[in-house]
């Protein structure tokens, strides 16, 4: 009993790690981004416009466009979530705790739709 409990705080220290790395590491983008259109007082995009498709953020970012970086911090601060998902899946799937893996499962499926759902509106 012992033994899982030390598992469990392993996974919870993984967990919260992942998550605050998630955080200030897209923080760390976004003033990245905010920087740059400081610095050259441009978007990188034509008039109110700003990259809101997955190619257009990564396109923007191979040419360093402030708010593609900007982007693909937001991006990355959603990811933070869905990753702890995944990460949580994989936990329970290596302690054969079905249970949770179904619920785990069900949230990761929802979260994916959401997004798919997101793109296509």
């Amino acid at each position: 009993m012992a033994e899982k409990k030390e598992e469990m705080y392993r996974v919870e220290l993984i967990v919260s790690a992942l998550l605050r790395i998630g955080v200030v590491l897209s923080a760390i983008i976004i003033v990245f981004g905010l920087i740059m259109l400081f610095i050259t007082g441009e978007s990188g995009y034509p008039g109110e416009t700003y990259p809101t498709s997955l190619t257009a953020i990564f396109s923007g970012l191979g040419t360093l466009k402030p708010y593609a970086i900007m982007m693909f911090g937001l991006f990355c601060l959603i990811l933070t979530p869905v990753l702890r998902v995944v990460v949580s899946l994989f936990t329970f799937l290596k302690e054969k705790d079905y249970l949770y893996v179904g619920v785990t499962g069900i949230v990761l499926i929802i979260l994916v739709i959401s997004f798919l759902i997101g793109i296509k509106a």
